[in-house]
């Protein structure tokens, strides 16, 4: 029986210097492989350096690399899975800020609101339409995704490194 793979991609919006090797050596302990990225300077915050890592691996891959990146002072960055047989792509976010932000994505990347959080959204609300929109905010990832931005695009145009899981 084969075993069910999936990928992604790995975007480090920015990193201080001395935290880049600890990163790969985080990454590194997820995929069972040394990681050598090739960083860059980040234009939207100097002294900060960036890296992508596209991977291929079982499903769970993005949220144990998500895990075993959160938490460090500095650190911004995201992680994709595309969803693969019987299971649901995600996204992850993190900033220094913010913390660490999951959604469920669908085929194309949307995000995928649960009824029950709608539902919460509108108890919440209890009729204040600005209530609802700010629930409705957080379950998008609204927040994350504006102060993301800026990294993003800083990042156009940068090369991307393929690794892909053997055996």
């Amino acid at each position: 029986m084969s075993v069910a793979m999936t990928r992604g991609v790995l975007f480090v919006h920015s990193a201080p210097t001395a935290l880049c090797p600890h990163v790969e050596w985080a990454i590194g302990s997820v995929v069972d492989k040394r990681t050598d990225l090739e960083w860059t300077p980040q234009p939207a915050a100097p002294g900060m350096f960036r890296a992508e890592l596209s991977w291929t691996g079982t499903p769970g891959t993005g949220s144990q690399l998500a895990s075993a990146l959160r938490g460090w002072a500095h650190l911004r960055y995201e992680v994709t899975e595309e969803p693969s047989q019987g299971v649901d792509g995600g996204r992850w976010s993190h900033t220094p800020e913010l913390g660490i932000f999951h959604a469920v994505t669908d085929v194309h990347g949307n995000i995928m609101v649960s009824e029950d959080r709608i539902r919460y959204a509108y108890e919440s609300g209890a009729g204040d339409p600005s209530a609802v929109y700010h629930e409705l905010s957080l379950a998008l990832g609204e927040a994350w995704d504006e102060e993301l931005e800026p990294f993003r695009h800083a990042a156009e145009g940068a090369p991307v490194r393929w690794l892909h899981q053997v055996g």
